[in-house]
C-alpha cells in the first residue's frame, strides 16, 4: 500500500465517533482503518494521550477498546515531544492546546476535528485543519497520484 506523507493529529472526537458509529461505512472507521494500513502518519504528544484516555472513558467507551486503541498508538503512530510551547492564537477551549502543540512541534500536515473552533484558526498555522470528510477526500487524491 502506498504511503502518503500526511503527518495527522486525530483530535479526540475521530476517536469517539469511530467507536460510537455502527455504521460499517463510517468515515471515521475508514480513517482508523487507513491509518493502521499505513496510509499516512498519526502524530500523538503525552497530552494528546491523555486526553484521548480521558475522554473515550468519559463517553463510556469500553476499556478494552481504550486499550486497544493505546496500543495501536505505541505501535504505529509516532510520539512527538514538545519541545516548544508557543502557539500564534491560543483556542478558546483549552483542550485543543496539546493537539495544536502537537501539531506545531511534530511538523504536522494535517489536525482533523469537527471542532469549529479549530477549524476558524486554521489559517494562523502551517498544518490544515479539516474535518473527516475533507481529509478523506484530500487522502485519497494523493493515494491516486
Amino acid at each position: 500500500m502506498k504511503k502518503t506523507s500526511f503527518k495527522v493529529v486525530p483530535d479526540t472526537n475521530v476517536f469517539i465517533a469511530a467507536e460510537k458509529s455502527r455504521h460499517i461505512a463510517s468515515p471515521n472507521k475508514e480513517f482508523v482503518n487507513r491509518w493502521k494500513n499505513d496510509e499516512f502518519e498519526v502524530l500523538y504528544s503525552e497530552d494528546t494521550l491523555l486526553e484521548y484516555i480521558s475522554k473515550l472513558r468519559e463517553k463510556s467507551i469500553a476499556e478494552n477498546t481504550v486499550t486497544k486503541l493505546i496500543q495501536a498508538l505505541f505501535e504505529l503512530a509516532r510520539k512527538v515531544s514538545i519541545e516548544f510551547y508557543h502557539l500564534p492564537h491560543y483556542p478558546f477551549d483549552s483542550d485543543d492546546i496539546a493537539f495544536l502543540l502537537c501539531a506545531e512541534n511534530g511538523e504536522a500536515t494535517h489536525i482533523v476535528s469537527y471542532d469549529s473552533d479549530l477549524k476558524a484558526i486554521d489559517s494562523l498555522y502551517l498544518f490544515k485543519v479539516c474535518n473527516m470528510l475533507e481529509f478523506l477526500n484530500e487522502l485519497r487524491k494523493e493515494l491516486l497520484m
